[in-house]
């Protein structure tokens, strides 16, 4: 089996296009929210095309999931047109003019703990807004005030919130009155069904709605941000004014039938992706069984080599010289991968004993429209309600994204990820991404949109559903609630998912014996998919969360 592959992470998918001559008679929206879901299903009944509906959807999560939706952060999205036409759009959050390389450590050199993590030093500059406008105006059918009047109706009526939202609100309590002393925003017991209103939201929203791409790095709201974090950030309004994003060249690749196109860097999704597949071209697989020892010892061998490289050479291409010629060369992965011992580990380098402490705090959605265009999007805080910081009177929390730069050579950040001087802090720079938007091509024809959150996970639970598609022959849904499993070189255990570590004493046991340690957690990833077979679309939302989806008939 020779196959060339590319992975994403967190994720939001999105067709674009308005060819009525390429028309479907169905399309699908697929999100991490109810509510965001018939935001974008309008949309789309509307006669929007999936870049319209994506800009709805972010707006709309950005009310209804406050944990991940956003316009106090950023993300990626990866989109191709009815007609082939593929794009990457970076709206990354990026550090600001006044950051520096060693600002999260000590005098001696010793990282400050949380500091990288809570509060006011951990922001990044924001992409959303900016990106959300970019999109539009290169993509957008339907006039943006038309797309922003959903979320601001949603932020002003309010919503339910769910059972997993009212528990995450009250578990983060504690945070919210250490970080917003003099805001009482989201501050309360909450329980399942309570309505979630968010006036100053809508405010914000409204502003930037009436004012544009200005409305959010220029004016009163730039300034509410400035004024909230002055007494410890380093976020200015040049930063914010002088925000941009980027459209970048997908990564693309091919394997059997199969194209796959995902982001580049400063997200590692693509190429780490790339990496996994051409690893795995090397072994013959059609016959290992689904989620059997032989298949987990194998995908966590070259997992844990394709984290390495991450650690090593992955970060922000416009900084360091990412070299993506040797890491998706067939040479480079051919020799990595004959150093796999299918009977037993191999240690690489020493381990830490970091505990990966993962939360869902991203979010991925994905879109495919009428006319043939398909969007994966992925955005983010970073974790849970990023940095835990509410800007006055605007409504909306801000990121923590700092901390995915390497804060300190060699100390993991709060993933357990492991970084160097790729991606070391520097003004105006991104900081490196595990998030995967990604999209798959059969035999030329749109195949399969699809995205996760899930911090360092993203990127493994991407390849892994892309296997149980192409591989395995499961149905989207199938292949989206499949137990999933994870390597990433440190700590050197594989995390396994309780569902797969109960079914069986004697798969445990057996890794155990030819070297593996295995650590049980919970759900890994919620994957949002869609796959288009024979022109016939089915959705897989994630039965791990909130994740919801809907088929339209048009």
């Amino acid at each position: 089996m020779n196959k060339r592959i590319f992975l994403y992470g967190i994720i939001i998918l999105i067709t674009l296009g308005c060819n009525n001559n390429h028309s479907t008679s169905s399309s699908a929206v697929v999100t991490g929210h109810p509510e965001a879901t018939k935001i974008g299903t309008k949309v789309l009944e509307l006669g929007g095309n999936a870049i319209d509906a994506s800009v709805a959807v972010q707006l709309a999560l950005s009310v209804c999931l406050p944990s991940a939706g956003n316009i106090g952060g950023g993300g990626f999205m990866i989109y191709r047109t009815f007609s082939g036409e593929k794009y990457a759009l970076d709206f990354r959050e990026m550090a600001p003019l006044a950051a520096k390389e060693n600002m999260y450590l000590d005098g001696n050199g010793v990282v400050i703990d949380s500091l990288s993590t809570y509060g006011s030093l951990s922001i990044g500059i924001p992409g959303t807004i900016d990106g959300i406008f970019q999109a539009h105006e290169k993509f957008g059918s339907i006039g943006i005030d038309t797309l922003f009047n959903f979320a601001i109706e949603l932020a002003f009526n309010g919503f339910p919130i769910t059972e997993t939202q009212a528990n995450r609100l009250n578990h983060y309590q504690n945070d919210f009155k250490k970080f917003n002393p003099n805001n009482n925003y989201l501050q309360k017991k909450w329980e399942k069904n309570d309505t979630l209103k968010q006036k100053d939201l809508a405010n914000t929203l409204t502003i930037i709605r009436d004012k544009g791409r200005a409305g959010f790095y220029e004016g009163e709201v730039a300034e509410n941000i400035i004024k909230t974090i002055k007494k410890n950030g380093i976020i200015s309004l040049e930063d914010l004014k002088n925000y941009t994003s980027i459209w970048r060249t997908p990564i693309e690749f091919a394997f059997d039938e199969y194209n796959v196109i995902s982001m580049p860097p400063p997200s590692s999704g693509g190429v780490a992706l790339g990496q996994l597949f051409m690893m795995l071209s090397n072994f013959e697989i059609q016959n290992i069984t689904h989620n059997s020892m032989e298949y987990i010892h194998l995908l966590s061998e070259i997992e844990k080599r394709v984290y390495v490289d991450r650690s090593i050479h992955l970060g922000d291409d416009d900084y360091f010289s990412v070299p993506i010629k040797k890491l998706m060369s067939r040479n480079y992965n051919q020799q990595v991968a004959s150093q796999i011992n299918l009977s037993k580990v191999t240690t690489i380098d020493t381990v830490s004993n970091k505990t990966l402490n993962e939360s869902e705090e991203t979010t991925h959605f994905s879109i495919l429209d009428q006319y043939g265009n398909g969007v994966a999007v992925t955005t983010t805080l970073n974790t849970n309600y990023g940095s835990k910081v509410f800007v006055n009177d605007g409504g909306f929390l801000l990121n923590n994204e700092m901390d995915d730069f390497s804060i300190k050579p060699g100390t993991p950040n709060t993933y357990g990820l492991i970084g160097s001087e790729a991606n070391k802090i520097e003004a105006g720079k991104r900081m490196l991404s595990s998030m995967t938007p990604t999209i798959l091509e059969k035999n030329n024809e749109l195949f399969l949109v699809l995205g996760t959150p899930g911090g360092s996970t993203i990127i493994t639970s991407v390849f892994q559903t892309i296997l149980n598609t192409t591989l395995f022959k499961m149905n989207i849904k199938a292949a989206v609630d499949a137990p999933r499993f994870h390597h990433q070189w440190k700590p050197n255990k594989i995390y396994m998912e309780e569902d797969l570590y109960q079914s069986s004493k004697e798969l445990i046991k057996k890794l155990n014996e030819i070297g593996h340690i295995i650590q049980q957690r919970t759900s890994i990833g919620h994957v949002n998919a869609i796959m288009t077979k024979q022109d016939k679309l089915s959705i897989g939302a994630d039965k791990r969360g909130d994740n919801d989806g809907k088929l339209i008939k048009h």
